[in-house]
């Protein structure tokens, strides 16, 4: 979609076709019978656009919620977009730290500045795309925001008059996703610079620890129990070196280093009567030891993110197992053991073993009416199959 198109699809005329092009795949029209429709009175391009947009809203509900049907989208910056969720814990933070201005220094399609507006903070946006610019300002006027974006280099932006500098470095090169932050659109050594200001710049959330500047804050964060990225906090937003933020649907709850009495201090142990499997924020901060801690428990293998304690816990940084059974931990022993207890479905985890759940499971052919979780896992160095159920 060119810049011209998507101003016609915010005039009078563009929003009656966008409307149309809605009503008819709410109806359950396909898109080649709604395009078609939409053609009879526009042009395919402006059909494409609207019935575009229609499905790429229907696409951002997972990130942006009620407020997807409302704002608008292209393929590429959807993807790189926020999820809402997380936006409004960074905005949060931003705010928590006294922040009332903000520049957005690569701003895509405004998922950050919305987020940002909604929490009270002046916001400004900027980004090399005009059309992306184009749409975050259409964004923040769709939800009734206040905010200012243009087209501009970020690299070349004055942002020293702002209370806090965010940037979201695009990933993508003409192969696709990379993961080399020297492929990063600003590269990586403009980010360094950033970093020596309050600034936080979200990142990928495999970033290598020895990454991270010194005295700049690492911030995993999940959502619904899936790592959605790693932020990086600089200045006085820094307090600590590596945290781990899990947001799920009764709030947030967050774990430092400060609560991390290390390795040594907690050790390893033989399997108890439950197992804790570290949420995935937790476990990209380093922070497994610091969850073995909180629950009494310890490490059932020294590099393996497994933690076992004697008494069942909740928390909101692991999921819990009770440990039933220990079964025999070689292929064949394993088929009988399971055959033997009827279980017909069975759901594979594994972690610091050479193991394809799929394969497995098709090689084991099991057939009953019970289900059942094994966990394949090393246990001080030696391969063990636990046989577990979630509390």
């Amino acid at each position: 979609m060119d810049l011209e198109t998507f101003r016609w699809l915010l005039t009078d005329d563009g929003q009656a076709l966008l409307a149309e092009a809605t009503t008819q795949v709410a109806s359950g029209a396909s898109p080649l019978a709604t395009g078609s429709a939409l053609r009879r009175t526009t042009t395919g391009e402006r059909a494409a656009a609207a019935l575009t947009q229609v499905e790429l809203r229907a696409r951002a509900v997972a990130k942006f919620g009620d407020l997807a049907e409302r704002m608008y989208f292209t393929p590429d910056a959807l993807e790189q977009a926020t999820r809402q969720r997380v936006a409004n814990h960074r905005a949060g933070r931003a705010v928590a730290f006294g922040t009332e201005t903000l520049v957005d220094l690569g701003c895509g399609i405004g998922g950050d500045l919305v987020a940002a507006a909604r929490a009270g903070i002046i916001c400004a946006g900027v980004d090399l795309d005009p059309v992306r610019v184009a749409i975050a300002e259409a964004n923040l006027a769709a939800l009734g925001l206040p905010g200012a974006v243009q087209v501009a280099d970020a690299t070349t932006v004055a942002h020293d008059a702002f209370d806090l500098a965010y940037a979201d470095p695009a990933r993508r090169t003409g192969a696709g996703r990379s993961f080399r932050v020297d492929d990063w659109t600003p590269p990586w050594s403009w980010v360094e610079g950033l970093l020596t200001r309050d600034a936080c710049v979200k990142v990928a959330p495999g970033i290598p620890h020895d990454l991270v500047p010194a005295g700049v804050e690492a911030e995993w964060v999940s959502d619904a129990g899936e790592v959605k990225e790693a932020a990086l906090w600089a200045g006085r937003t820094a307090t600590v070196a590596r945290r781990a933020t899990v947001i799920g649907e009764g709030g947030l709850a967050t774990l430092t280093d400060e609560d991390d009495p290390g390795a040594a201090a907690v050790g390893t142990r033989a399997v108890g009567a439950y197992l804790y499997e570290p949420d995935g924020a937790v476990i990209r901060a380093g922070l497994v030891t610091a969850v073995a801690a909180g629950i009494g428990g310890g490490l059932v293998d020294p590099k393996i993110a497994y933690v076992t304690a004697d008494a069942s816990f909740r928390t909101p940084f692991a999921r819990g197992y009770r440990v039933l059974e220990v079964l025999p931990y070689r292929e064949k022993q394993l088929k009988a053991a399971l055959r033997e207890r009827g279980i017909g479905r069975l759901t594979i985890k594994k972690r610091g073993v050479d193991v394809v759940p799929e394969q497995l499971r098709k090689r084991l052919a099991l057939s009953g009416d019970n289900e059942a979780t094994v966990v394949l896992t090393r246990v001080d160095g030696e391969g063990m199959a636990l046989l577990v159920e979630p509390f």
